[in-house]
């Protein structure tokens, strides 16, 4: 099984009314990894979505890093997940 890293821009996103844009972001990582590796079914991982709307439904990351597997040997069913781990944001304040 051969695996890639595409990296998408999603800035294009926020000009669209900013109730749908996290909905939007979905939909177009899922086409976007359609077009780039001609298959019929995409399967996005629990990852990618938490990812997108971490940040609340209207403010979804600028660029999402995806890696892209083949599930079966004709290349027909994709699997996206996210290809850099998040970790949550360091915590505001002192540490002593």
């Amino acid at each position: 099984m051969s695996e890639s890293i595409y990296i998408i821009n999603l800035s294009r996103l926020y000009w669209t009314r900013r109730y749908r844009r996290a909905s939007r972001a979905i939909n177009y990582i899922r086409s976007f990894v359609k077009r780039h590796t001609k298959a019929e079914v995409v399967v996005l991982d629990s990852s990618i979505n938490e990812y997108v709307f971490s940040r609340r439904y209207d403010k979804p990351p600028r660029r999402v890093a995806v890696a892209v597997m083949r599930l079966d040997p004709e290349g027909k069913v994709v699997k996206a997940s996210l290809a850099i781990p998040v970790r949550p944001p360091p915590r505001a304040g002192g540490s002593a």
